[in-house]
């Protein structure tokens, strides 16, 4: 079953990898940051969603945003080095080691964006659980497609989400709603009508079957047809790793 939500907010940063220093964001969203905003909403570890369609509803329209941030971080290796001795210094001073950076951000931004989840046969082992967990999860009696949807449309309908959904970047949440089955769709802005080839996408990252040494980058070349971008499968061979 697939379901269709739509967001929106005042700033969007789907950061480019390839950008080493300055973000800058894709021209739309990728299907992690998509995947990412659906568990938001519901995330068990015995469904896995995927996304299926983009929809632009809003010209994409760029500004550029100037910031301080701190320039380094603590190294985990001083930091179980004090831990070990039982003293040292863990402070990190703002003051001197403040850097400006630019970012090339997306403004009044909004989507509607469909997927559908898949129960897994066996609960996953992610970071988010641990090896115990998974082996309660195996052990309890197995659930229905049903249910879940049923979570899903009435914490959709409420607005109620585990994390607070965002658009790209923690610091640019979103607001978001459930897109009724018997709504039109919405009409296409006249900047967005056509073809337009956005290049190569990063799609998500892959981690496999555990155990897993490193994930994956997965590609995939994103076209936009009158605002729309269709989003294959992560087992798709227009994925490429």
């Amino acid at each position: 079953m697939s379901f269709c939500i739509e967001v929106w907010g005042e700033f969007a940063c789907f950061t480019r990898p390839e950008m080493k220093v300055e973000r800058v964001s894709y021209d739309v969203p990728t299907p992690s940051a998509v995947r990412g905003i659906f568990e938001a909403i519901l995330w068990k570890p015995a469904i896995q969603w995927h996304v299926d369609k983009i929809e632009v509803l809003n010209p994409i329209r760029w500004t550029t945003i100037r910031r301080n941030e701190v320039g380094s971080v603590l190294s985990t290796a001083s930091v179980l080095s004090t831990q070990r001795a039982g003293k040292g210094n863990l402070a990190l001073y703002a003051d001197e080691d403040r850097q400006q950076r630019a970012s090339l951000v997306l403004v009044d931004v909004r989507y509607r964006l469909h997927a559908h989840f898949e129960r897994l046969r066996q609960a996953r082992i992610t970071p988010r659980r641990g090896a115990s967990d998974v082996d309660e999860d195996l052990s309890a009696a197995p659930e229905t497609d049903a249910k879940y949807a049923a979570m899903f449309e009435r914490r959709a309908r409420r607005g109620q989400c585990f994390t607070q959904p965002y658009l790209g970047t923690r610091e640019f949440s979103c607001s978001f709603r459930l897109v009724e089955p018997a709504e039109l769709r919405a009409p296409v802005p006249a900047d967005l009508e056509g073809r337009r080839d956005l290049g190569f996408m990063l799609f998500d990252l892959d981690y496999g079957p555990p155990p897993h040494a490193q994930p994956q980058p997965c590609w995939f070349r994103a076209v936009m047809n009158d605002g729309v971008i269709h989003v294959p499968r992560l087992d798709s061979e227009e994925v490429r790793r």
